[in-house]
C-alpha cells in the first residue's frame, strides 16, 4: 500500500491508501490499529477490501513514534488527531474499523462527532474497563526498567511473546513480529513502547460507554473467542450495547486482522454496503 504524509495542526500524520471513491454515497474505510502495531497490521487485511481505504497511523506510534513526543498520547486525544485528519484527507464520514486500542479511539468518534462514522467495525478491541492488558501495565508499572532494556532483549523477551500469545497462526506469528519490530528498532524501543503505554486509560472508554447505545450507524463486533487478553465477554457487551452482530471467530486469538483477515474484510464489506444505502 502507498504511504502518505500530510501536516495536520503542526503534526505530521502518516497512512496508507489505496483505491479509489466508486458510486454515489460510497464512503471510505478507515482502519485504525493499536499497540504494539501500526498501519502494517492491516496489510492482509486490505487488499480483501473495495473502494478507498486508508490506514491511519496513530501519533506516537509505528515510524510516527518521533511525533509523540512531548504529546498527549490518550485515546481521547487519538480520536482528536483522527478527526482533524479525516478533515484534512476527505474522508469524512467515514466506515471506522478498529483493533485493539483503535476500537477504542473508533468508539470515541462515533459517539463524541456521530457525523464522522458512516459504519463501524470492532475487532478484539479495548473497552470499558478491561484494559490496558496485564503484560502492559506490568511493563509500565516497571518503568525505568523498560526503559533500560536493550533493542534486542525488548525484542526477544517482550514484543515476541505478545505476538507468540496473540496469534493462533504461528507462521504468521514470525511475520507479525518482523513487521512491527522495526518502527521500534528505528525509533526508541522500549523507550516508545513505555511513552505509549503510559498514556493508556480505561477512563476514555469508560466515558463513552454509557452512550454506545445512541450510535445510529451499521456496525459488526468481531471476536477471537481464545483471545487470551481482551476476553469475549467484552465483545459480547459491546455487541449488545451496539445492538450489532457478534461475529465469534472460534480459536482465533487477539491479533485476529493477522490471522483472519478474510473474516475482517468480509464484515467490513458487509457494513461498507449498509453505509452506502442508508438514507
Amino acid at each position: 500500500m502507498p504511504v502518505h504524509s500530510t501536516t495536520v495542526d503542526g503534526i505530521t500524520m502518516r497512512w496508507e491508501e489505496d483505491g479509489v471513491a466508486g458510486a454515489d454515497g460510497e464512503v471510505p474505510v478507515v482502519f485504525l490499529h493499536g499497540i504494539p502495531t501500526s498501519p502494517r497490521l492491516w496489510r492482509h487485511v486490505l487488499p480483501l477490501v473495495g473502494g478507498r481505504r486508508l490506514a491511519w497511523e496513530m501519533v506516537g506510534y509505528g515510524e510516527s513514534i518521533p511525533e509523540g513526543s512531548g504529546r498527549d498520547l490518550s485515546l481521547t486525544r487519538q480520536a482528536g488527531y483522527l478527526m482533524a485528519w479525516l478533515r484534512a484527507v476527505d474522508a469524512w464520514p467515514a466506515v471506522l474499523v478498529g483493533h485493539d486500542l483503535g476500537g477504542g479511539v473508533a468508539q470515541i468518534v462515533a459517539v463524541r462527532e456521530f457525523t464522522a462514522c458512516a459504519g463501524l467495525v470492532l475487532v478484539n478491541c479495548v473497552s470499558y474497563d478491561s484494559w490496558p492488558i496485564l503484560p502492559v501495565k506490568a511493563l509500565r508499572t516497571a518503568g525505568v526498567l523498560t526503559r533500560r532494556l536493550p533493542p534486542s532483549m525488548f525484542r526477544r523477551a517482550v514484543l515476541a511473546p505478545l505476538m507468540a500469545l496473540g496469534h493462533d497462526d504461528r507462521e504468521r506469528a514470525r511475520e507479525s513480529l518482523g513487521a512491527h519490530w522495526r518502527p521500534y528498532q528505528r525509533h526508541g524501543g522500549a523507550g516508545a513502547f513505555l511513552r505509549q503505554a503510559r498514556a493508556l486509560d480505561p477512563a476514555d472508554t469508560l466515558a463513552v460507554a454509557p452512550h454506545l447505545g445512541q450510535v445510529n450507524v451499521p456496525a459488526r463486533v468481531l471476536w477471537g473467542s481464545a483471545d487470551p487478553f481482551l476476553r469475549l465477554p467484552s465483545g459480547q457487551r459491546l455487541a449488545r450495547d451496539l445492538d450489532a452482530p457478534l461475529v465469534t471467530l472460534d480459536g482465533a486469538r487477539h491479533f485476529v486482522p493477522e490471522d483472519r483477515p478474510d473474516a475482517v474484510a468480509a464484515a467490513v464489506e458487509e457494513v461498507a454496503a449498509e453505509a452506502r444505502s442508508a438514507p
